[in-house]
């Protein structure tokens, strides 16, 4: 029976419903902005929302902007654009103070893991500072070890780049072979960390398509953490004393 020195998590559809977050916000945002005065109807503004978003990528800072590009003058009602804009932050972010929680079981984990003597780390693709307010957002940092957060815009090195996952164990003085890794899509997270070694795990509960097929099968799958919880009870020794080799 195996051991672990740390369990590695991604961020997005990982540690909380990245997905079903990021649906309420944007809907907040286009009824704030309606409420505003932009004259559009709810259901297509919201698609053209989606479409600048798909078009300009999920880090661009002005979406909201270029959505107003996408109507007509008199669609404003007269009203400042930046006030309509500023009112689509303003939902948005009031949004992520209401929603932005993790799953539940996710901190009776991280409870356990800790309490177990397993060291927590962070792997996470996206900017610095917007990865890092959702693991404040989230209060999980007192679960984490502060130098086991690793995130793609501060390494120089970008998922699914296996550099990333040998960098982040071995900078800690950690094996691959015994460190875990918990993400959600098969091409960045499963198949590069699969390839330096470290035990995967490929968290299916966030039902979604698949738009790439990994090259490697993850070592488990699960859909909650109580199943990886099972995982670790039964393969890797987590109810023994961790101090015991």
């Amino acid at each position: 029976m195996s051991r672990l020195d740390a369990l590695f998590f991604d961020i997005d559809d990982t540690l909380f419903s990245t997905s079903d977050f990021a649906g309420s916000a944007r809907r907040s945002s286009v009824r704030a902005m309606i409420a505003a005065g932009l004259q559009a109807e709810e259901q297509q503004c919201l698609r053209e929302l989606y479409e600048v978003i798909r078009e300009f990528g999920p880090n661009f800072p002005s979406h909201f902007e270029k959505l107003l590009l996408r109507y007509p003058i008199a669609n404003l009602s007269g009203v400042n654009p930046a006030i309509i804009c500023a009112s689509g932050v303003v939902a948005y972010h009031q949004t992520k103070n209401s929603e932005l929680r993790p799953y539940p079981d996710v901190v009776e984990a991280f409870k356990i893991l800790n309490s177990r003597g397993l060291r927590i780390g962070i792997i996470t693709a996206g900017l610095a500072t917007k990865q890092a307010e959702k693991l404040v957002r989230l209060d999980l940092l007192k679960f984490i070890d502060p130098r086991a957060i690793f995130i793609t815009d501060q390494m120089g090195i970008g998922k699914p780049n296996p550099k990333l996952y040998t960098t982040a164990c071995h900078s800690l003085g950690l094996k691959t072979s015994r460190c875990m890794y918990v993400g959600d899509r098969p091409v960045d997270d499963i198949d590069p960390a699969g390839s330096v070694g470290m035990v995967t795990v490929l968290n299916r509960r966030v039902s979604k398509p698949v738009s790439q097929a990994g090259l490697r099968l993850p070592d488990y799958q699960i859909y909650n953490f109580h199943d990886l919880l099972g995982i670790l009870r039964s393969d890797f020794e987590l109810d023994r004393d961790n101090d015991e080799d």
